[in-house]
């Protein structure tokens, strides 16, 4: 298997400050309930989780108040955020696979993929990019339905 890249993260806690980032992002705090709403775990689940995060100096937390990520945490987030990015464009637009099932594997994927495996999916993507027309020539090749993507994350 290969290396992951947050060492003493399991996916779980990588998920986790995932969501936290995004939660930051889109409602301007990450609330306990709104963790557990979008990983589709109990509260209990999610303090846990956070407890275990304060452990490692990624999240600032106490009881009954929304988490925010520490610099530390924040770093994380934002590589697994744009592993998952790019996995997911390269699903979707290369493998031509519907949005729900690419996103669904890399999520997966995002986890245990060496850092240099990423970066060539990365580059993969923006030579994506630059060539459409040969890409499409390749995907109606394979006869996948491609869907319509705009610019790629890398």
């Amino acid at each position: 298997m290969a290396a992951k890249r947050s060492p003493g993260l399991g996916e779980s806690l990588e998920d986790y400050v995932e969501i936290i980032l995004a939660l930051e992002r889109d409602e301007g705090m990450a609330r306990v309930g709104d963790i557990a709403a979008r990983f589709g775990v109990s509260k209990p689940s999610v303090t846990g989780a956070l407890r275990a995060l304060k452990a490692k100096g990624l999240v600032r937390y106490e009881p009954y108040a929304h988490a925010t990520l520490t610099v530390a945490g924040r770093r994380i987030a934002a590589e697994v955020t744009r592993r998952h990015r790019v996995l997911k464009a390269f699903l979707t637009d290369v493998l031509a696979l519907p949005e729900g099932e690419a996103n669904a594997a890399a999520c997966r994927m995002e986890h245990v993929l060496a850092p240099a495996v990423i970066d060539r999916f990365c580059a993969f993507a923006d030579f994506v990019q630059a060539n459409p027309r040969r890409i499409a020539e390749w995907v109606d090749g394979t006869g996948f339905t491609r869907p319509d993507r705009g610019s790629g994350p890398c």
